[in-house]
Order: structure tokens, then C-alpha cells, then sequence
């Protein structure tokens, strides 16, 4: 554990922020690993980074739903937070034509990829699925990234106030039946990750998810964040689909609550 200074505080839509500091360990992160951030007499919580760079300013973006979130969200410049980590794989970035596939915040920690994928890929594919217009993010960075680059964006709101109405799994499923892809890259809910895994079985794409379970230890011995034989916070947090094949009877369907109950996915 180390403490670090929020240098900035940038406000990203009505519930989500993201916070900016400096860190060494976490300027080495590869994309999708996840830190166990510190909320002074509150809690300790996993959090993917979704901004890297080599200089070590990284940045974590926050939804605020439960009282470690919501507390860390009312977090000002100047303030102090606990940073453990880098853990976990990270995704591999693949050459060739690529989807990414954001639900939510999710598509947080598909932004350093993002960056990444577009120094390797032919084409890249990003695809973001929201509620409502009030909750898109990241609109201005992913059209800096893309600045000059061989790529596609793709929006949908559920109620239709923004760009296509529906569900982005919806989209998604239009442009497999259409291209040929290389590798999809997901996170977001995990019953909209369930259904990409399904799409992706179908149209033989192999896949990457980033699953999203309570972490205690963040090291793979208390079982908290446990899915079939994995530990999402060491086997994961970034699941191929080969490893989503071995744990399908849950995955997208259950997880465990704090108790370490298993419960029926929202």
C-alpha cells in the first residue's frame, strides 16, 4: 500500500469522475489490470485504471452506487487515497481488424488498450452502450485517439436520446454479420459481456472480458471475487474465451455477494 495525491478531478458525466495522480507501479500497468484503491475510514476497493502512461500519471474513473464509490467520488484535488497494485492480466492487443465493446463505464478500462490497439491494428471497432445521453463517456478522447486512424465508432442509448436506439450488443451482432474480426475486446455489465461471449462463440471470433467481482485480498486467496475454478482478481480480471468456456454455467449468470452467497446476476 501506498498513498498518493489526487492531482485532478475531472467530472465525466451526472455520476462518474475520474481521478488523476501520479504512481511508477501503475505507469508499468498493462491495460485492464485493476488496482485496490483506499478510501480513508471507509473501505478498500477494485477499480480498473482507466488512463496509463509511461511518465506514471494514471488515472481510475469512478460510478458512484455504493458508499466506498460515492465517497470517493466527493474526493477533491489535494486529497489523499491508497493505492495497492497493479494486479491481475491485463488484455493482449491484437493486430488485424478489432472490436471493442464498452457497456457503461466499462468502457473505462478499454481506453488504454484503445491506445494502444490503434499503434497494431488495421481497423478498430468502438462500440459504447449507455441508457441514456447523460451517461456517455470519453466522447472527445476516443475522437483524439482515432484522429488520423482507420476506425469506426458506434453509440446507442436505450432511450434514443443519443445516436442509435437499443442495445450496443444489438450492433454488435449487425457488424459480425457483416466483417470479419480478429479479436473483441469487452467489458461492462456481465449479462451484455454473457451475450458478446455468446456472439462471439457464434461467429467464431475469440474474445477477451474484463469481469468485474467484491475483491478482498486481490491476490487469489480469500474466494471472494471466485467464478467456476477461477479467481477473477488472479486469473483475471481479463478472461479469454477459452477460460469463459470453463466457467459458462456462471458467468453472466451468478456471482458471489459479500457474504460469499451465491446470487442471481441483476
Amino acid at each position: 500500500m501506498r498513498t498518493v495525491e489526487i492531482l485532478d478531478v475531472r467530472t465525466e458525466n451526472c455520476a462518474v469522475k475520474t481521478l488523476i495522480f501520479n504512481d511508477k507501479l501503475c505507469g508499468k500497468a498493462e491495460p485492464g489490470q485493476f488496482v485496490m484503491v483506499w478510501i480513508p475510514g471507509v473501505d478498500e476497493i477494485p477499480i480498473s485504471l482507466s488512463g496509463i502512461t509511461s511518465d506514471g500519471r494514471t488515472s481510475i474513473t469512478v460510478h458512484g452506487v455504493g458508499d466506498a464509490s460515492n465517497t470517493l467520488n466527493q474526493k477533491q484535488k489535494g486529497e489523499i487515497i491508497g493505492i495497492r497494485g497493479p494486479f491481475g492480466n491485463g488484455f493482449v492487443p491484437y493486430e488485424g481488424n478489432v472490436m471493442v465493446v464498452g457497456g457503461g463505464t466499462g468502457i473505462g478500462p478499454l481506453m488504454p488498450l484503445t491506445e494502444k490497439l490503434v499503434e497494431i491494428a488495421d481497423k478498430i471497432t468502438v462500440m459504447s452502450g449507455v441508457k441514456s445521453q447523460e451517461n456517455l463517456l470519453f466522447l472527445d478522447r476516443i475522437d483524439n485517439v482515432f484522429s488520423g486512424v482507420n476506425s469506426e465508432t458506434v453509440y446507442t442509448t436505450e432511450d434514443g436520446s443519443y445516436k442509435l436506439t437499443g442495445f450496443i450488443t444489438d450492433q454488435a451482432e449487425q457488424k459480425l454479420m457483416k466483417e470479419k474480426f480478429n479479436m473483441i475486446y469487452t467489458c461492462g455489465p456481465e449479462p451484455m459481456m454473457y451475450k458478446m461471449f455468446l456472439l462471439a462463440e457464434q461467429y467464431k471470433v475469440p474474445l477477451q472480458a474484463s469481469l468485474e467481482r467484491i475483491m478482498r485480498c486481490s491476490i487469489g486467496l480469500c474466494g471472494s471475487c471466485q467464478i467456476g475454478k477461477l479467481r477473477v482478481c488472479k486469473d483475471g480480471p481479463v478472461l479469454t474465451s477459452e477460460q469463459l468456456r470453463s466457467v459458462k454455467e456462471e458467468f453472466g449468470k451468478f456471482r458471489l455477494d459479500s457474504t460469499g452467497k451465491k446470487i442471481k446476476q441483476p
